[in-house]
């Protein structure tokens, strides 16, 4: 499925303030590694079914071994074994006997402190990458599990590997094999070491959506590879908030746009984006935040949300409102399936040209029947003349408003808003009075 960075950031499924990314939320990683791979698996949404079905099937996995998974590999495992790679040395003995040993340690005392430190935590991580390999032995495997498995056995199958396999106690290894198992690591098993240590950061990526599954409670989304697009869900909410209220959707194409109004701050955008984020989270394979969820495969995400000028090239709100736009329908009119959200269309001119631009854009959406749109407004005085088109839904957030104080009930109402709130926003806030008493 195709997102651009604009849509990318529009969602905050990464962000410049990390903690108020996507990532940031599912990010339940242990390793630097993990983190790596999550922010990859994220990163790049599927094309096809296959694989978001049998990601889905690994993290079912995964959720049922995760208070067993193993704990010998740490973050600080890890970071040892790579900063010895890195590190100058003196040559080690390939086969030292015991006066071998003895004067390596007696001339090269930091080194052998530092080889045998080292080996003590290559042990905890190969014999824990042989846990994960034992804990999913009697599993049938989706081929993506199998792969990681399959390869991290082959990779341990060697002679010096079993034998740090086989330690059952660490005190009782002599000084010549504390050389030898170094002089292996670093001489013969290198390679196969880095790539074991990739292979565990995938498999602690998929350790941290199936914990962000368990601890957010997310559900996995059924998801078809039909030729017509539908979304429909219930209880679906906004991840990134602690505390949301949930909606119920349903697009398909029959209805496959729907015209959003509501004061500011009533919900418009949050509604969206949480729309957005769940369809991308379904499309790499992760449950998603809603009771439940039916959608098809999408071809791609395209959202209008934060446009913004650009100083340098001289280019102002408006024009690059209508840039994107422009792009928007050049990508969509191709009879592939998409998902176009659009928040508050034409905001960067006065109202009456923004009512005429904003009518004939929608009107054009309107034609496109193989494509699912979201698109928030405060120009509600155009959806009379939408009325006539069937493939519409009008809806809209309520604002109650109390002894000049503004409630909001955040829940998703049918048919069309007029609130007019801006003056009081202003009031409340104060700002009436300052002017006033200036």
């Amino acid at each position: 499925m195709i997102a651009d960075k604009t849509t990318l950031q529009d969602l905050a499924i990464f962000h410049a303030e990390e903690e108020q990314s996507v990532f940031n939320t599912l990010n339940y990683a242990q390793t630097s590694g993990g983190r790596h791979w999550l922010m990859h698996l994220l990163a790049n949404p599927f094309h096809e079914l296959k694989p978001i079905l049998e990601t889905q099937q690994l993290l079912r996995l995964v959720l049922k071994h995760r208070h067993q998974w193993p704990q010998r590999i740490t973050n600080g495992t890890i970071m040892v074994i790579e900063k010895y790679f890195q590190s100058q040395v003196d040559a080690i003995p390939r086969h030292p006997g015991t006066v071998g040993a003895l004067s390596y340690k007696l001339l090269h005392g930091p080194d052998y402190s530092l080889t045998r430190y080292t080996v003590e935590h290559a042990i905890d991580f190969m014999q824990g990458m042989q846990e994960f390999v034992d804990m999913f032995s009697n599993e049938e495997l989706p081929s993506l599990l199998h792969t990681i498995l399959q390869r991290i056995q082959m990779l341990l199958n060697r002679a010096e590997a079993k034998e740090m396999l086989a330690v059952k106690n660490k005190k009782e290894i002599n000084s010549p094999d504390w050389l030898r198992f170094g002089f292996f690591l670093l001489n013969q098993y290198k390679m196969q070491v880095n790539e074991l240590i990739d292979l565990h950061g995938k498999l602690d990526a998929y350790y941290s959506m199936a914990t962000a599954i368990e601890i957010l409670g997310l559900q996995f989304p059924n998801i078809h590879n039909t030729k017509e697009p539908h979304i429909t869900a219930t209880k679906l909410y906004h991840i990134l908030l602690s505390d949301p209220v949930s909606y119920e959707l349903q697009l398909n194409r029959n209805t496959n746009f729907i015209f959003l109004t509501g004061a500011n701050m009533a919900g418009k955008s949050t509604f969206i984006k949480a729309v957005g984020i769940a369809v991308y989270l379904a499309h790499i394979g992760m449950a998603v935040p809603a009771a439940s969820m039916e959608l098809s495969m999408f071809d791609g995400v395209l959202s209008n949300i934060q446009v913004a000028d650009n100083i340098i090239k001289g280019e102002s709100y408006f024009f690059n409102e209508v840039q994107r736009i422009k792009n928007t329908i050049i990508r969509i009119n191709d009879g592939r399936k998409w998902l176009v959200l659009i928040d508050e269309l034409f905001k960067g001119t006065n109202v009456q040209d923004a009512m005429r631009c904003s009518a004939t854009v929608i009107k054009g959406l309107l034609k496109i029947s193989n494509s699912l749109f979201i698109l928030s407004t405060h120009l509600y005085e155009i959806g009379e003349e939408l009325k006539v088109y069937p493939n519409i839904a009008f809806r809209f957030f309520e604002t109650h408003v109390t002894a000049e104080e503004l409630h909001f009930s955040y829940q998703l109402q049918e048919g069309i808003s007029n609130d007019r709130l801006g003056y009081l926003i202003l009031k409340r806030e104060g700002v009436v009075d300052m002017i006033e008493n200036l």
